[in-house]
């Protein structure tokens, strides 16, 4: 038997993300901003939601093309909000074309939000050791820190607690536990 994070096991479609996405170091600015978009309108909800509608999700936002996304108008976001495969939060669908057109004004300032984002980390991904789920934070002083900066560039929906993870989803932070098979340690 595999040994995996506890959470992972209460469904396959967790196995299945926790196995091949979670954690793993994310440079694809295209799937940066997936997580980005995901992780925002996951807000308030749980992550398994999120993931049962990811497809409809990527077919509703143009297969997350952030340059499709941050032109969205109002009868795009009318059409949004009847679309019953992804959350239709008015608030969530507008800080989501926001958060593309912010996006956008970091690639241009940084040569690309990979760049930008990894700069917190050095390039590197911050490996933890957890023995248990209960010690894993929601948050920490670097998603503090990082939540300020999106704020200040005018980025929506992007809290501490969301922005932690997002580190966790793209791998800029590792928070496998150090029995699972996927910590580096077991690698």
């Amino acid at each position: 038997m595999i040994n995996r994070c506890e959470w992972s096991q209460k469904s396959e479609i967790y196995s299945k993300y926790h196995d091949e996405e979670w954690g793993k170091p994310l440079h694809d600015d295209k799937k940066l901003f997936e997580f980005l978009i995901l992780e925002g309108m996951q807000a308030g909800l749980s992550w398994i939601t999120i993931l049962k509608k990811r497809d409809s999700f990527r077919i509703a936002f143009e297969n997350f093309d952030v340059h499709k996304v941050a032109r969205f108008d109002r009868q795009k976001i009318e059409e949004l909000m009847f679309d019953s495969g992804i959350i239709r939060n008015r608030m969530k669908i507008e800080a989501s074309i926001n958060n593309a057109q912010r996006f956008l004004e970091v690639v241009e300032e940084f040569g690309s939000f990979d760049r930008y984002i990894w700069g917190f980390v050095d390039q590197k991904p911050i490996i933890n050791r957890w023995t248990k789920l209960s010690e894993i934070p929601a948050k920490t002083e670097l998603s503090d820190c990082i939540s300020e900066d999106l704020k200040r560039r005018g980025f929506k929906f992007v809290g501490s607690t969301i922005v932690y993870s997002h580190l966790q989803a793209t791998g800029m932070i590792n928070d496998h536990l150090v029995t699972c098979f996927c910590h580096p340690d077991n690698q």
